[in-house]
């Protein structure tokens, strides 16, 4: 893996990192599955999973 590939597969650890922070605090405070926000980061931390994903191929 290059060091370009390298740096981009930990910046996507912490992008996914920090959502599934966000995710967590959102829900406690909105204290809902289907609250927009939470749908909205949910809708994120899965691009950035499907990107990492497909990185780590």
């Amino acid at each position: 893996m290059s060091g370009a590939l390298a740096e981009r597969e930990l910046f996507l650890q912490e992008e996914i990192r920090i959502l599934r922070i966000q995710i967590e605090e959102t829900f406690v405070r909105e204290q809902s599955f289907t609250a927009e926000t939470v749908v909205e980061i949910s809708s994120q931390l899965d691009m950035k999973i499907n990107e990492y994903m497909q990185l780590t191929r």
